[in-house]
């Protein structure tokens, strides 16, 4: 951050201090404009007159204590606003207000000195708002990979068929990151309930190509890996024609067109009949 000194901003400096009640009335006034309620006059007072004790500290010394903690504060601010779904400009408008509020003053003040010194204050207020954008950013950026990794969580759930087999029902595009979670869950799965079967269906995935036949493949030998045969089932006939176009072989791997044909299939591997009944 530019050095707040370099500017010489003394008379700036003496005037937020000698009317810091009505800057912080106007500041409020100016950011809670733009925040349409997503916050009360309260919240958003406290929060700015904060931001004001630190700016007025971290203007007047010349360690960079108050500047660090001013800085931690936004950022700060700046996380928590991206958590609640503030936008971006909600954000970054409690620190830019504050020049049209420093503009005001001088220009009541008739302060000709504050007026070149101006330039400075703007620079260091664009350098706070710059950090509020970044903070911003990057706490959204997290928000939307943890939901992503929530939902391929939720998207790929493992289900127990019959004692000692499981199943791992896709759906959708099957990709490099959705394949390492369908492979933790699938692994832990298989080493909770010590399964020595799976059957993974591939009915809900559109499209079946070479890199999704190599992710299926890597899950299939983690899965041998631990012990456990591993059956693909709900190739329809599209994915049948498009599998053998492409050449793609899954070798000595097993593969029904249902589930339940899956299921049938290992119950039998493991001596279990299905013998259906007429009742009447």
């Amino acid at each position: 951050m530019t050095n707040p000194q370099s500017g010489g901003q003394a008379h700036i400096v003496q005037l937020l201090s000698t009317r810091q009640d009505a800057a912080l009335d106007r500041w409020t006034e100016l950011a809670g404009a733009t925040l349409r309620g997503r916050t009360t006059q309260t919240e958003l007072r406290g929060e700015l007159r904060e931001l004001l004790s630190l700016t007025l500290a971290s203007l007047e010394r010349e360690d960079d204590t108050a500047r660090s903690e001013l800085r931690a504060v936004l950022a700060d601010m700046s996380g928590r606003r991206a958590r609640q779904n503030f936008t971006p400009k909600e954000t970054a408008v409690a620190v830019f207000t504050l020049k049209q509020v420093v503009h005001e003053l001088i220009e009541d003040a008739d302060e000709d000195q504050a007026i070149n010194e101006f330039v400075a204050f703007s620079r260091y207020v664009d350098d706070l708002g710059l950090l509020t954008f970044e903070t911003y950013a990057a706490t959204r950026e997290q928000v939307i990979a943890d939901q992503a990794e929530q939902l391929l969580e939720l998207s790929t759930p493992v289900v127990k068929l019959w004692e000692g087999i499981v199943a791992v029902p896709l759906v959708g595009t099957l990709d490099s990151a959705r394949t390492q979670v369908v492979m933790e869950a699938l692994l832990q799965t298989l080493v909770d309930t010590g399964s020595e079967s799976a059957v993974i269906d591939i009915t809900g995935v559109p499209a079946v190509d070479t890199e999704v036949a190599q992710h299926l493949m890597k899950t299939i030998m983690a899965a041998r890996l631990m012990g456990a045969e591993c059956v693909i089932s709900g190739i329809r006939p599209q994915i049948a024609q498009t599998i053998v176009a492409l050449g793609i072989e899954f070798g000595d791997i097993v593969s029904k067109a249902t589930l339940a044909d899956a299921l049938e299939y290992l119950l039998s591997r493991n001596g279990v009949r299905i013998v259906r009944e007429v009742v009447g």
